[in-house]
């Protein structure tokens, strides 16, 4: 899969270290898959959660951050639109971000 952008984790581990190693492996874990449908993403992330409209929630490092993408299951992109620590996901609408 593309990840589009690697950018926005890079800046996201330089402000909390701690999540640079579960970026970094969840990155290397995604770009390896060929995603065709949301059950293969639950199968290589069990905790997973699948929404609507094409986007998935990663929990990363323990629960401590959450990830959010859209995925282009046809082009074989993944968007990330929002990565943040626990509490801050919870003022985000998984939904529409």
């Amino acid at each position: 899969m593309r990840i589009i952008a690697k950018a926005a984790l890079r800046d996201f581990w330089d402000l909390h270290p701690e999540a640079e190693q579960p970026l970094k492996s969840w990155h290397a874990l995604t770009k390896a898959a060929n995603w065709e449908t949301p059950a293969q993403v639950k199968g290589l992330f069990g905790t997973a959660d699948i929404l609507p409209g094409s986007r998935v929630v990663f929990n990363i490092g323990g629960n401590k951050f959450r990830l959010i993408v859209k995925i282009s299951y046809r082009w074989k992109i993944v968007y990330i639109r929002f990565i943040g620590t626990h509490a801050a996901y919870d003022d985000v609408d998984a939904t529409t971000i």
